[in-house]
C-alpha cells in the first residue's frame, strides 16, 4: 500500500506514475486537480518521451534531458531506455558521461538521489547515509567513486558523482537490478584539477586532494559503516585514482563482498574477449601473446585478469607472466626504471632482454611479436599505421583492441584497423563503432563494454549473498556470455552487441551464482538457480 499522496507522490520518483495514474488512483491518492484529465499507459509515454528524445541534436542535452526522466519517474526511465537500449546506452553512460562529468557544476540541477561524503567531515559519514534511506528499501548495491580516475579523463573531483549514478542506472536497465536497493555516492576528497580549483561554481571541496593516511583511515570508517548499516551489501568501487583503486582493492577483496569495476570489470570483459579470439584463430589462450599499451589501473587490471585464465588453463604464474608486455609513457616497461607500481613490477621484463630500451610502438611490436594488443592508455590515435601493419604482418589475425574511453580518446579508429590488415584483424573497440564495409565484407565491431557484463555479475552476487568475490565468480562472469557469440560469418562481432545486454546479465548472474555455490561462498540456500536469478530481476512495470 502507498503511504504517499498527492504532490508528495508525484515528486517521489520511485512510485511516480505521471499521467499513467488511473482515474480510482487519482481519487484514491489525492492527486484529483494535480493532473491532466488524460490516463496514458506507459507504452505511450514511452512513445511520447522517444518522440521527445530526436529534438536533441547535442548527445549532452539528450542525456540531460533523459535524466530529468531518471529523477522524476524511475520506472518509465528504465521502461524507455530499455526499449533503445543500443540507442540510449551511449547516452546516459560511456562516451556521454564524459561530457556530463566535465560540466557537473555548471549544469548541476539535483542530486540525482546520490550522497555526497566530504573527507573533511567523516563524523557526518552515518548521518548522511542514513539521510538517503527515506524512500529506499534495503540497501543491496552500492556505488561510490572519488573523481578521481575518470574514464580516460582524470580527475573531476566531486563532479564524478555522475559516474556512480550513471553505473547504477545501467544495473537497473540491463539486469534488473531495483533501484529502490541501490545507492550512488561520492568521496569529496579534495581535487588536484586547478581548473576546478579556480571556478567559483565548483560544487567541490575547494583544496587539493587528500592522500595518505588521512584518506585510508576516512576509506576505512566508511567501509565499516556501510557494513553495519547494510551487513550483505555488495560495494562497488569505481573510477577511484590508479594507486588508490588498488590498494582498495587488495585491502578488502577477501575481507568483504566488494568489486572494482576498472581492475575487475574491464579485465573480465577482456576475458570474455580473449576466450572469441581464441575460437577464431585457433590459439588457446595460454598461448597467446599479450601487448597492452597503457600500465594503469585498467591496463594492470585487463593483465591481472588474462593472467588468472592462463593459469586456470594450466601454466605456471611465472610462465604465464612471461606472455605479457606492458607499455606505458616511457616505452616498454622494464624492471631497472623508476617508480614502477607494483602491478608494473609484476609484468616488468628483465633489462637485458633486449639490446636498447624499447619505446616506439612498431619497433615494441617487432620485437616481442604478440598476438594480442590492448589500448588501456588514452592516448589518441597511439597504435600507429605502422605499428598495426607490424601486428598483421606478424599474425595471420591480429586482435587489436583499442578499448579506452571516450571515443577520443581511443588509441585507434576501427575503420584504420580493418583497412591497414585488409580486414583481418580481429578488432575489440571501446566505445561503439559503426559496422564497416571493406572489399565487399561487412564487419560488425565488438564493443568492450563492461555493461554486457557487470550488471549480471552483481546480479549474480547479490542473489548468492556472497561473502566475497572471488576470481573464479569472475571468471564464470567472463565465461558466461559465450553462447551469444557467433563467429560462423565473416565479420562477426568478437563479443555480442549491447542490444543483447538483457539477456547477457541472466546468462552472467546464473553462472556467478553457481560458482558461488560451488565455492561456499553463498550466504543463503539456493535450489534452483535460474529461478532465484529471474525471481530477482525487477521490471520497469506500473504496480
Amino acid at each position: 500500500m502507498i503511504n504517499l499522496k498527492g504532490q508528495d507522490l508525484l515528486r517521489n520518483p520511485y512510485l511516480n506514475k505521471g499521467t499513467a495514474f488511473t482515474k480510482e488512483e487519482r481519487k484514491m491518492y489525492e492527486l484529483t486537480g494535480l493532473l491532466p484529465n488524460a490516463v496514458r499507459t506507459i507504452e505511450q509515454q514511452e512513445q511520447i518521451i522517444y518522440q521527445r528524445t530526436k529534438d536533441f541534436e547535442d548527445k549532452l542535452e539528450k542525456r540531460n534531458y533523459l535524466m530529468n526522466l531518471y529523477d522524476t519517474n524511475k520506472t518509465l526511465f528504465s521502461y524507455v531506455i530499455g526499449k533503445h537500449i543500443t540507442e540510449f546506452l551511449p547516452i546516459i553512460y560511456t562516451p556521454t558521461i564524459g561530457d556530463a562529468v566535465i560540466n557537473y557544476s555548471k549544469i548541476y540541477d539535483t542530486p540525482k538521489d546520490a550522497v555526497f561524503l566530504s573527507i573533511d567531515h567523516p563524523e557526518d559519514i552515518k548521518k548522511s547515509i542514513e539521510n538517503s534511506l527515506k524512500d529506499l528499501d534495503e540497501i543491496k548495491l552500492i556505488v561510490v567513486t572519488d573523481g578521481e580516475g575518470v574514464l580516460g579523463i582524470g580527475d573531476w573531483g566531486v563532479q564524478g558523482v555522475d559516474i556512480s549514478i550513471g553505473k547504477l542506472a545501467v544495473y537497473t536497465v540491463a539486469a534488473g537490478i531495483n533501484p529502490k536497493n541501490a545507492l550512488p555516492i561520492v568521496i569529496d576528497s579534495g581535487t588536484n584539477n586547478e581548473a576546478l580549483l579556480n571556478d567559483p561554481f565548483y560544487l567541490g571541496n575547494k583544496h587539493k586532494r587528500v592522500t595518505g593516511e588521512k584518506y585510508y583511515d576516512f576509506i576505512d570508517k566508511f567501509v565499516k559503516i556501510v557494513l553495519e548499516l547494510f551487513p550483505e551489501v555488495l560495494l562497488h568501487w569505481e573510477d577511484l585514482g590508479r594507486g588508490n583503486a588498488s590498494a582498495i582493492l587488495e585491502n578488502y577483496r577477501s575481507k568483504i563482498c566488494t568489486f572494482n569495476d576498472d581492475i575487475q570489470g574491464t579485465g573480465v570483459m577482456m576475458v570474455s574477449a580473449m576466450s572469441a579470439i581464441a575460437e577464431v584463430t585457433g590459439i588457446p589462450i595460454k598461448d597467446h601473446k599479450i601487448l597492452v599499451f597503457g600500465g594503469g589501473t585498467a591496463g594492470i587490471g585487463v593483465s591481472d585478469q588474462i593472467l588468472l585464465e592462463k593459469m586456470q588453463s594450466g601454466l605456471s604464474e611465472e610462465n604465464a607472466i612471461k606472455q605479457f608486455y606492458l607499455v606505458d609513457r616511457f616505452g616498454l616497461i622494464t624492471q631497472d626504471m623508476d617508480n614502477l607500481t607494483e602491478g608494473q613490477k609484476k609484468y616488468a621484463r628483465a633489462k637485458g632482454e633486449f639490446k636498447k630500451p624499447l619505446t616506439n610502438l612498431a619497433e615494441i611490436v617487432e620485437a616481442t611479436k604478440p598476438t594480442v594488443l590492448i589500448g588501456t592508455s588514452g592516448v589518441t590515435g597511439a597504435f600507429t599505421e605502422e605499428a598495426v601493419r607490424k601486428m598483421a604482418e606478424l599474425n595471420e589475425k591480429p586482435a587489436i583492441m583499442p578499448i579506452s574511453n571516450p571515443t577520443k580518446l581511443a588509441e585507434a579508429k576501427a575503420t584504420d584497423l580493418i583497412k591497414w590488415t585488409d580486414g583481418r584483424a580481429l578488432v575489440v573497440t571501446g566505445s561503439p563503432s559503426e559496422p564497416i564495409e571493406h572489399n565487399g565484407v561487412t564487419y560488425t565491431i565488438g564493443q568492450a563494454n563492461n555493461a554486457l557484463l557487470y550488471p549480471g555479475l552483481g546480479l549474480g552476487i547479490i542473489v548468492a549473498k556472497a561473502k566475497t568475490v572471488s576470481d573464479g565468480m569472475l571468471s564464470a562472469a567472463a565465461h558466461g556470455i559465450a553462447s551469444l557469440q557467433d563467429f560462423s560469418k565473416t565479420g562477426a562481432a568478437i563479443l555480442p552487441s549491447v542490444e543483447k545486454v538483457r539477456e547477457a546479465s541472466k546468462l552472467v548472474a546464473i553462472a556467478v551464482v553457481k560458482q558461488a555455490i560451488k565455492e561456499g561462498l553463498n550466504r543463503i540456500e539456493i535450489v534452483d538457480v535460474k529461478k532465484a536469478v529471474e525471481d530477482s530481476i525487477w521490471e520497469p512495470i506500473y504496480k
